[in-house]
């Protein structure tokens, strides 16, 4: 079985809400193996969305459609199927019932518009609505064809889709399930990636294999379509160990994952603190860091240090080392590094340093990086880069360079225990 989900709604297209309910509604479909080959988001206009609809009915098994099925004039949703399949609408009574029951239950006089809600079109089977007013349908066509129809409120649509229209998906789908893994990549592109798995990708079929670039990382969804969930697996890990034998030094996490979120459970799981200096970056790294729950668990603070007056002052930086070798210097990177250390009685300590732009500095190009890593144990090291893109850009970047190389050395140091 396939599917196409139609979102109903003109503040969709106007970017006033996001479709959150095409999302929900993929994921669910996967679970139970409806592959979904297209969405369609259309406004509320009759002629837009009868031609949407047939399009729609024309290459899926299923339509779904969401939103359009209030009480309002430019909700037309019902009234456009029911042209489209040549059928009547009526009044269901038992969602007359419940609408009119909500409206005695909370002391207001219910507009003739609410009664709209409790029509259906004729011979749909009914989708009952607990959290909202209007019924959901599901409509049996010729040629096994369906169309669904859900309320558009995420709040009505899921619980809708969860307790009523799933249940008869199932029973008419072959449970051939859809399983993901998405794996995460960083320091290398995405054009690099795919040329050195093109082979893979190009003789792809079950488990397929889906490049995903954004935000400066890459990734890669697995996705495997079968009936028995062990099997799945197996199919899944067969196809990432070649993946891994290839590019597996650039892999560093799954699924929902980041490379903060990465850094921070090994940090947590090795019992490590960690302080950062910050002169490039001007707090990223740390506030990223914040922004995970359960931060303070690991991070014992930061020191944004623009000026070499504050590198000298706080950070300890000496002026020897700002005189002979400059701000943007491995040597002032490491003792900006250690004197955070040294502050914060932290057990690891990252710096930044650079330039983000606009004009260069020191003699260095814009784009130009340089962090060290100082451990408890006396390690430390220094990493230079040099990357491309506008002013914070080459700060975000930097900073998960910086997640990027915490991860690796932790890790390592993981695998040395």
């Amino acid at each position: 079985m396939n599917a196409e989900i139609v979102a109903v709604g003109s503040e969709l297209l106007l970017g006033q809400i996001a479709n959150t309910n095409g999302q929900f509604i993929s994921k669910q479909l996967a679970s139970i193996g409806v592959d979904v080959y297209t969405h369609t988001v259309v406004g509320d206009n009759e002629q837009r969305l009868n031609f949407a609809l047939k399009e729609a009915h024309n290459r899926s098994d299923i339509v779904i459609l969401t939103g359009g099925l209030g009480p309002t004039k430019d909700d037309l949703t019902k009234e456009t199927v029911a042209k489209f399949c040549g059928k009547q609408l009526v009044y269901d009574a038992e969602a007359l019932n419940y609408i009119e029951a909500f409206f005695k239950q909370h002391n207001r006089s219910m507009s003739p518009n609410n009664k709209k809600q409790a029509l259906i079109i004729e011979g749909a089977q009914v989708l009952a609505n607990r959290h909202g007013m209007a019924p959901g349908m599901l409509l049996e066509l010729d040629a096994g064809k369906k169309i669904a129809l859900l309320p558009g409120p995420p709040s009505e649509m899921k619980p809708m889709f969860e307790r009523e229209l799933l249940p008869l998906l199932l029973g008419a789908n072959d449970h051939a399930a859809i399983t993901s893994r998405v794996l995460h990549f960083f320091g290398i592109g995405e054009s690099q990636l795919e040329t050195d798995l093109d082979d893979l990708i190009e003789t792809q079929t079950n488990p397929t294999i889906a490049p995903l670039a954004g935000d400066g990382e890459v990734k890669l969804r697995l996705t495997v379509k079968h009936g028995d969930p062990t099997e799945a697996v197996r199919l899944l890990n067969e196809v990432e160990e070649k993946i891994q034998a290839r590019v597996g030094k650039y892999l560093y996490g799954y699924d929902e994952t980041t490379l903060v979120g990465e850094m921070y459970a090994m940090l947590k799981q090795q019992g490590l603190t960690i302080a950062s200096a910050e002169s490039l970056t001007a707090g990223l790294f740390s506030s990223e860091l914040a922004a995970v729950a359960g931060a303070s668990d690991v991070l014992k603070g930061s020191i944004t240090a623009y000026g070499n007056d504050v590198k000298e002052s706080i950070l300890g930086v000496s002026a020897a080392t700002l005189r002979n070798f400059g701000a943007i210097s491995e040597e002032c990177a490491l003792e900006m590094a250690r004197g955070v250390k040294h502050l914060f009685k932290s057990d690891v300590a990252i710096s930044f340093t650079g330039v983000a732009g606009p004009e260069s500095l020191e003699g260095h190009k814009v784009g130009s990086v340089i962090m060290a890593l100082v451990f408890a144990d006396g390690t430390e090291k220094t990493i230079r880069l040099s990357l491309s893109g506008g002013r914070n850009a080459v700060r975000k970047r930097g900073v998960k360079y910086g997640y990027f190389h915490l991860v690796e050395e932790l890790k390592r140091r993981n695998g040395s225990k």
